[in-house]
């Protein structure tokens, strides 16, 4: 029977595939397919990368590792879209991954989870952190774009140097929200860090359960090494074909930024956050989902405007105001569903039709403006 390990692994065919549609010119569509496809494996092995580093390196240092590293994928991805001047389709990017983990993966957990067992609960002072959390991203990304709405004629100069001031407050703020979950408030979110752990552990088969055998470091700092320099070998080449590819595959800069690229880099963690809801543990599923959201809105967000602003690069968190209006519902939806500490089916759906409704405006959204 098929499972996920065997899925992902199979995939990592289109390495090798990607690479060699490059070299021998099978066409733009072809190259930006199967370097899109290559990108999930690699990501789910550079997570495993990390975890089983983290789990050497102690609890503290390997929940801060695990931390800064849970986007790796997307933020490589947005990384090398930004030094193009793709500075559109990165903002896309970071809308995208802030609906898809709210709605998208939090939809399917609370549906398949639900399914399973009719109510299903989680920690209530955790989701109304959270929600705090996400609120504050939206506040971040209203200002600037506020400022810009509002003023006519507003210096671009001056909308990238406030960006930068608030993108040092939200790093400073995940920053804080680190110290809280680990350290000064760790005993609400010790049970889903540890059984992430033993599942980890459990799915790849490297620890044996009678021994104390630990991870060999330098193996997999060598993994993970190889793997990130695979991972932005394969953006680089998603990225020099976005702009041909979509055109001949009939979709928008806009969809792909916001629907497709945030799916791809964040796959492996996806199936992660439902799996796990389908064994009842909603706790540890929504740390996935709704943590990953956090890291793109107060880490990922304001890192990437930090790196535009010292490649030069006209990064800043003026969103497109479409954009907004999406991450704002998503955020106001999410949280009302997620308050109560509940779940069920229902919910699952709604929030799914949620992500639905927003696939299609940015399906259909006119571009008016080129994003590539």
């Amino acid at each position: 029977m098929l499972n996920k390990n065997t899925i992902l692994s199979s995939l990592l065919l289109f390495v090798p595939i990607s690479i060699a549609a490059h070299f021998l010119e099978w066409g733009s569509s072809v190259v930006f397919i199967t370097s899109a496809i290559a990108i999930i494996p690699l990501a789910a092995w550079m997570g495993t990368a990390t975890e089983e580093i983290a789990v050497v390196a102690g609890p503290t240092l390997g929940g801060l590792l695990n931390a800064t590293f849970g986007n790796a994928t997307e933020l490589i991805i947005a990384l090398i879209a930004l030094n193009a001047g793709l500075v559109n389709v990165v903002k896309a990017t970071i809308t995208g991954s802030i609906i898809g983990n709210l709605l998208l993966v939090m939809g399917f957990a609370m549906l398949l989870g639900g399914l399973r067992y009719k109510e299903q609960e989680f920690q209530p002072i955790v989701a109304r952190v959270n929600a705090s959390s996400m609120n504050l991203a939206v506040i971040a990304i209203l200002l600037p774009t506020a400022m810009d709405a509002t003023t006519a004629g507003i210096d671009e100069v001056i909308l990238q140097r406030l960006s930068v001031a608030v993108a040092v407050v939200l790093i400073a703020v995940y920053g804080l929200t680190l110290l809280f979950s680990m350290k000064t408030h760790s005993y609400l979110f010790e049970v889903g860090v540890v059984e992430k752990e033993l599942n980890n552990l459990a799915e790849s088969n490297l620890v044996e359960e009678n021994s104390e055998h630990k991870p060999n470091l330098w193996l997999w700092v060598g993994v993970l090494l190889v793997i990130t320099l695979l991972v932005a070998y394969e953006s680089e080449l998603l990225v020099e074909t976005l702009e041909e590819a979509t055109s001949a595959l009939g979709i928008s800069a806009l969809f792909t930024g916001v629907i497709l690229l945030p799916v791809i880099g964040n796959a492996a963690e996806h199936a992660t956050a439902v799996t796990v809801a389908m064994k009842n543990k909603m706790d540890l599923s929504l740390t996935v989902a709704v943590g990953s959201s956090m890291q793109i809105a107060l880490f990922v967000a304001p890192v990437l405007v930090l790196a535009g602003w010292l490649m030069g690069q006209p990064m800043d968190l003026d969103f497109n105001p479409f954009e907004l209006v999406a991450v704002a519902v998503s955020v106001l939806i999410a949280n009302s569903i997620s308050s109560d500490g509940k779940s069920n089916w229902l919910e699952g759906i709604l929030l799914l039709a949620a992500y639905l409704v927003l696939g299609l405006a940015f399906y259909f959204h006119p571009v008016t403006e080129g994003l590539v």
